[in-house]
């Protein structure tokens, strides 16, 4: 779209220099930048491992493999984020269901976790795996979420997408102190990007070593995994059904430079979210709230319009060359989780906010006159007789 997007990569001198000596190297793919790039995100997540994959679709499916989700099993998450969350789960063959969203920070209700978990306990019928989403780049009450993982037996797969360089009870998102695994994206409309591709960190050795062989074909080199003896340097074996899900070099090197602003990255996203505060404060619209603990990477800055007039606002902006979007349809709305017995109705948090939500344009290279036009478009077309919309 042109005029002001809703989120836009910043491609620096460096980063091209950087893909541009991978590509005068001898390596474009399975090289030294992979695992570069992996101890770099681990490192700043404080993380032990550090998988990097094509994309963070790749990675919800080869972690929800390494914990052995499979047919007859239930993985539960969030109807408030992108359907690869939940597809992760159909994947391989297990069944999915949501938790409805905490109406002002918009991630999963721990409370309706909580009251949900008591009644699949009674039915014996708990998940296997919980997949919260740090929506817009917001961690989830973590510590609840691992207190209640502890007493039911269900294993977290942290969906951090939108969250590199977030922070939850003064420590990085990643850092594996609440989830067994958590899922990074590097699309470009992210915080920092690879072009397309996806990093999980863990603390167990097993599980990275698990899923390094997931993205790989299932192969190993591994002398002391092999099945029979080794035969030469030649030598591989494929343990299990594995897939490509390989990230390349150029990646990499993208990714590599890139960490190196993602402070400044995050510093600025937060300045231009104080800036839209500010200036928000008197229009009849809902701001997200802050989730206790959580320091947020500000992927997204979510809004929520009056539903009667919020599709009126979102086409006028978008008329404005203003790149509004809308995160998001709630996963269980999609025709094919309908199809499964999902309906109308079945979370009604998720689908109020659906009606009334549009994010605005954020990402580092937004000028503040960009967001200032942002904001005199849309006071323009707010309707000041609605009452404010609350969250």
């Amino acid at each position: 779209m042109s005029g002001i997007p809703y989120g836009r990569q910043s491609i620096s001198e460096d980063d091209i220099a950087a893909v541009t000596a991978v590509l005068r190297s001898d390596w474009l793919t399975q090289g030294p930048m992979i695992e570069r790039f992996e101890q770099a995100v681990a490192q700043r997540c404080e993380a032990a491992h550090g998988v990097a994959v094509c994309n963070a679709t790749a990675a919800l499916h080869i972690a929800c493999l390494a914990l052995d989700l499979g047919p007859g099993d239930l993985l539960w998450t969030s109807p408030n984020t992108f359907v690869a969350s939940a597809n992760c789960a159909r994947y391989c063959g297990a069944e999915v269901d949501f938790i409805d969203i905490d109406p002002l920070t918009l991630n999963l209700s721990v409370t309706a976790l909580a009251a949900k978990l008591e009644r699949a306990e009674r039915a014996g019928r708990l998940p296997k795996i919980l997949v919260p989403v740090a929506f817009a780049g917001q961690s989830c009450d973590m510590a609840a979420i691992r207190a209640l993982a502890g007493r039911y037996g269900f294993r977290v797969i942290e969906d951090a997408s939108h969250a590199i360089g977030a922070r939850y009870a003064g420590r990085p998102v990643g850092c594996g102190a609440q989830a067994d695994i958590t899922v990074f994206s590097f699309h470009p409309v992210k915080i920092v990007t690879t072009g397309e591709g996806g990093l999980l960190t863990t603390n167990d050795a097993e599980l990275a070593e698990r899923l390094r062989r997931l993205r790989s074909h299932g192969i190993t080199r591994d002398p002391a995994l092999l099945q029979a003896r080794e035969q030469g340097g030649w030598y591989y074996e494929q343990l299990e059904l594995g897939f490509n899900y390989r990230m390349t070099d150029i990646q990499a090197a993208l990714g590599l430079s890139q960490l190196d602003r993602l402070e400044p990255f995050i510093a600025r996203r937060r300045a231009l979210v104080a800036r839209y505060r500010d200036r928000l404060a008197a229009l009849p619209v809902g701001l997200i709230a802050d989730q206790a603990l959580a320091e947020s990477a500000w992927h997204l800055f979510p809004i929520r319009v009056d539903e009667t007039q919020r599709d009126r606002v979102f086409a006028g902006m978008r008329a404005a060359g203003i790149g509004v979007n809308l995160h998001y349809i709630p996963v269980h709305l999609q025709p094919y989780y309908q199809a499964l017995g999902f309906q109308q109705g079945d979370f009604p948090e998720a689908e109020r906010y659906y009606a009334q939500a549009m994010s605005l344009p954020l990402y580092a290279d937004l000028s503040e006159e960009q967001q200032d036009r942002v904001v005199k478009r849309l006071a323009g077309l707010l309707d000041s007789g609605v009452a404010r919309c609350g969250w």
